[in-house]
């Protein structure tokens, strides 16, 4: 069976997911963040999230150089940002963006939560590289609501019922 990248692409696309940036300050290189919105949960004991980057990204190797990372969940504000790092070659970060947390990582002003961590373990993913990180630190932000994406749109996130 062989599956239309297109539709498979506009299947996963069902599926809602917050906007993050993840963020990284390795040696030789400036901080820089990338748009990703492949971010999850793993465990609880120990502390371990993931996300995932294409291979052919042009902070691959930014990434390949770095031990540690940040995600930071975009506020439902933050959507020019979101924009911003997700443009080829657009990934150094402003300094008016960040500050630096606890681990050194880069961390967005104004998001709903950073979470900063220490490589824990990468993975092949077909042509993704996934990145498992141990939290080292969590730093709450001012938003309150995330930026959420679904079928190739940015979309507000509402309460039902009460």
């Amino acid at each position: 069976m062989s599956l239309d990248q297109r539709a498979f692409r506009d299947a996963l696309g069902q599926f809602p997911t917050g906007v993050t940036v993840i963020t990284a300050d390795p040696a030789g290189y400036s901080p820089f963040g990338v748009t990703a919105n492949s971010f999850a949960s793993v465990s609880l004991d120990p502390p371990l999230v993931l996300w995932s980057l294409q291979k052919n990204s042009d902070t691959f190797d930014a990434f390949e150089a770095a031990t540690h990372f940040a995600i930071n969940v975009l506020g439902d504000q933050q959507q020019a940002l979101s924009n911003q790092y997700a443009k080829k070659n657009n990934h150094d970060l402003e300094a008016d963006h960040y500050s630096t947390g606890e681990s050194g990582m880069p961390l967005l002003h104004d998001v709903v939560v950073s979470f900063e961590c220490e490589i824990d373990a990468c993975h092949d993913g077909g042509d993704h590289i996934i990145m498992v990180g141990k939290v080292v630190a969590m730093t709450e932000g001012s938003a309150t609501k995330p930026l959420v994406f679904h079928s190739g749109q940015y979309r507000e996130l509402l309460a039902v019922g009460s």
